[in-house]
């Protein structure tokens, strides 16, 4: 006699990235989520985790997995322009969540044309200052990296800390990457007393090194309009900077996994601050409780905008797959798939589906994307229950 079937209800967990430009994380999961539900009914129990790695959006999961609201401070974007960024404040108020680029982000200045040796990471120095005259209590920041439009090591955010970084003249070095290139010595004995006494997490999405070909400046200048020559004169000051700060405090980060990231940001943090650098995939299913979520799921459903080489080291995708450690099918849903079918069997992946059906403008995604996401989910969830049910 046959033994009799699994009755148990199939367990599907959601747990994709933003699609940049199209939907937050949220969204993204209340569309694969109603997809799944639609296809399975009152088979599956169905559970939603809103993820991010580190970049833009990780503000937003952490704040739902906290329950609280986001609190907004006057700071200024890349170029100096003042504008207001958002941060956020744990349940138990030791903690502070900020996300770079709310002030040093790309989105912000894009109204004009892009600066890259001139813009500056100090409006995220700003958004700390406030925060810990708001929070007299925090004992911890966390901070998120990704997406920023600078390539200034940091520098920027540790002068508005009250680090000075001056030339051969003693005089002050102009803002960005592009004035690092006559920096000669950093004074850091200004620092806030309160940003010393923190315990700082940098959450990175990438794990680029600070120098050289993956380097901050050659692998993410470009999408922040550096030309070859600007890259170049990029990469010399930021190796002008991870000098001075070794011989300041004695610590070389620059080689460090995650030094790359935000334009090179975690660097001067790391010298002059200890601050730990975190994968930020690792750090945000922490707080979202992903971990535990992940444990008994038979399927999983991730995604974000493209399904690139670079999805396999440090985000969400590669965080998830890590997460599951085979236990689960694991399907990508994005909306671009540029990796082989043997380069998904080869990163851990059980399949990955684009949103497209047919020919389409990137207007035309970006504008569908949620109900293309639903549908997607829908034909990906009846696949996997009916292999299930498969004698």
């Amino acid at each position: 006699m046959d033994p009799a079937p699994d009755r148990r209800a199939l367990r599907v967990v959601v747990a994709p990235d933003s699609f940049k430009g199209s939907a937050t994380a949220a969204e993204v999961a209340t569309a694969l989520a109603a997809g799944a539900r639609a296809a399975l009914g009152d088979a599956a129990r169905v559970r939603a985790v809103p993820f991010a790695d580190g970049g833009e959006g990780t503000l937003d999961a952490i704040l739902g997995a906290w329950g609280t609201g986001a609190r907004t401070c006057a700071t200024t974007d890349a170029l100096g322009r003042p504008t207001t960024a958002r941060y956020g404040v744990s349940p138990d108020g030791r903690t502070l969540a900020v996300e770079a680029a709310e002030a040093n982000g790309l989105p912000q200045v894009s109204d004009v044309p892009l600066r890259p040796l001139d813009a500056t990471s100090r409006g995220v120095g700003a958004v700390v200052l406030a925060a810990l005259d708001a929070v007299p209590g925090a004992q911890e920041v966390v901070l998120f990296v990704g997406g920023s439009a600078t390539t200034d090591g940091g520098a920027g955010l540790l002068g508005a800390l009250g680090a000075r970084f001056v030339d051969a003249a003693g005089a002050r070095v102009t803002p960005g990457g592009g004035g690092l290139r006559s920096l000669a010595d950093v004074d850091l004995t200004g620092l806030d007393l309160r940003a010393r006494a923190l315990r700082w997490r940098i959450a990175c999405d990438v794990d680029n090194p600070l120098l050289g070909p993956r380097g901050a400046a050659a692998v993410f200048g470009p999408q922040k309009g550096a030309t070859p020559q600007d890259v170049a004169a990029l990469d010399e000051g930021l190796a002008r900077l991870a000098d001075a700060l070794a011989a300041a405090t004695g610590h070389d980060a620059r080689d460090l996994p995650g030094a790359g990231a935000s334009g090179g940001l975690p660097v001067g943090l790391s010298a002059a601050l200890g601050a730990e650098l975190v994968p930020g995939g690792t750090l945000v299913a922490e707080a979202v409780g992903l971990p535990g979520a992940l444990a008994d799921a038979d399927l999983v459903l991730t995604g974000e905008g493209r399904l690139d080489e670079q999805s396999l080291h440090g985000k969400v995708v590669d965080t998830v797959v890590r997460l599951v450690a085979g236990r689960a099918a694991v399907v990508v849903v994005a909306g671009g798939v540029e990796l082989t079918p043997g380069q998904v069997a080869e990163a851990g992946i059980t399949a990955a589906f684009s949103l497209a059906p047919g020919p389409r403008s990137l207007a035309e995604l970006s504008r569908d994307a949620l109900t293309e996401l639903e549908s997607t989910a829908a034909h990906v969830c009846r696949l996997f229950a009916a292999g299930r049910a498969a004698p």
